[in-house]
């Protein structure tokens, strides 16, 4: 057991839920994308719409617990839960958020979950080495990488598939009324299912916290007024919109339909429950991405602009390692290691001029 002062202890789980408030504003806009795109609904009544549904997730949970399992996944299943202090949730929390706000500001629609899991394992190997990393869990995590947008894509393409197939005798105007309504209860399955598979990852955060200074009791479980507390941030974070990331990923990537952003969310749906019941950290962004792109390549590749969906995966591939090295300089800081410190930051900023040297030479004829 770690002893930490109670303001200490209060102040890293307020960090905590700010990093799910900002959870909210930088991914649960993503749930309400194709509904904006599509103009379903204004962008004020969408982002409300997804708050809603984001902390609707909660009762969601109150009635089937086994949907919680992605807070052990988090809180015990990446780094050894003995090993975790004040200090590692401290890096993994400061890693997550530096790398959300930067991809916020940018409008890139990266992984607030990646961000978390990075911020994890670089705090928690600067802080007992890799020897405490628990493979099982970080594994099927960084598979679900790969996974997630390839599997939303295709069992996106399927639904546009089957339910062109099955409305083939319906008349324009009754599709588009039809497609609609089926969007918009699509739309609502997704925002619930982003609220329940997202604040899960602060609520693992705070968890293992709360156990590794001795005030969790029991085994370890996820205390009441902890899940409560998470919904409601992520549900606030919701509220304060995203309107960069919106337009990434509803109309910079591809132009929908009503039919297509039925199929994109409720293939994202499908996906996000699957994956909370495995107890697995998905990324809502990669997912929902994944769906959008099945979405535009379902009736036609060249639909897709390909440019704005290789940046966005680029952001995937160096969000962890990202992430992580903030994490862990963080982690070193407050453990009084200024050394390392000044050495990390040295290496990233002649990384830094290295690239932009890179990109501003001149160009061959």
């Amino acid at each position: 057991m770690h002893e930490l002062a109670l303001p200490l202890l209060i102040g890293l789980v307020a960090i905590a839920l700010a990093f799910d408030f900002l959870n909210g504003v930088h991914d649960a806009a993503n749930s309400i994308a194709t509904v904006v795109a599509t103009r379903l609904i204004s962008p004020v009544g969408a982002v409300a719409f997804a708050a809603f549904f984001n902390f609707g997730a909660y009762f969601l949970a109150l009635q089937w617990p086994e949907l919680h399992k992605v807070a052990d996944t988090i809180g015990k299943g990446l780094i050894d839960k003995d090993q975790v202090t004040p200090a590692v949730v401290f890096g993994a929390l400061i890693g997550a958020m530096f790398w959300n706000v930067v991809t916020w500001l940018k409008g890139i629609p990266s992984s607030s979950s990646h961000a978390l899991v990075g911020g994890l394992i670089g705090a928690g190997v600067a802080a007992a080495g890799l020897g405490h990393v628990q493979w099982n869990g970080l594994n099927k995590t960084l598979i679900a990488i790969v996974l997630s947008p390839l599997l939303g894509l295709i069992l996106t393409m399927a639904i546009m598939l089957a339910t062109s197939w099955l409305g083939v005798r319906a008349s324009a105007r009754g599709a588009e009324r039809t497609f609609r309504g089926l969007h918009l209860v699509s739309a609502g399955a997704y925002s619930l299912g982003h609220g329940l598979n997202d604040a899960q990852k602060t609520m693992g955060v705070i968890t293992v916290l709360l156990y590794s200074t001795g005030h969790l009791h029991g085994a370890f479980h996820v205390p009441h007024w902890v899940a409560l507390s998470c919904y409601v941030a992520i549900g606030l974070g919701t509220l304060t919109g995203g309107w960069r990331i919106i337009e990434t990923m509803g109309t910079r990537i591809t132009k929908l339909n009503q039919h297509q952003g039925f199929s994109a969310s409720a293939g994202g749906s499908i996906m996000l429950f699957a994956a909370s019941y495995l107890g697995i950290p998905v990324s809502t962004t990669h997912t929902i991405t994944g769906c959008v792109i099945g979405a535009g390549a379902a009736r036609r590749a060249s639909a897709v602009r390909w440019g704005v969906a290789g940046n966005v995966m680029i952001a995937w591939v160096i969000t962890i390692p990202a992430s992580a090295t903030v994490g862990a300089l963080f982690y070193w800081l407050v453990s009084g290691y200024s050394v390392r410190v000044l050495t990390g930051v040295a290496v990233i900023a002649a990384l830094v001029w290295i690239g932009s040297i890179w990109r501003s030479r001149p160009k061959l004829a």
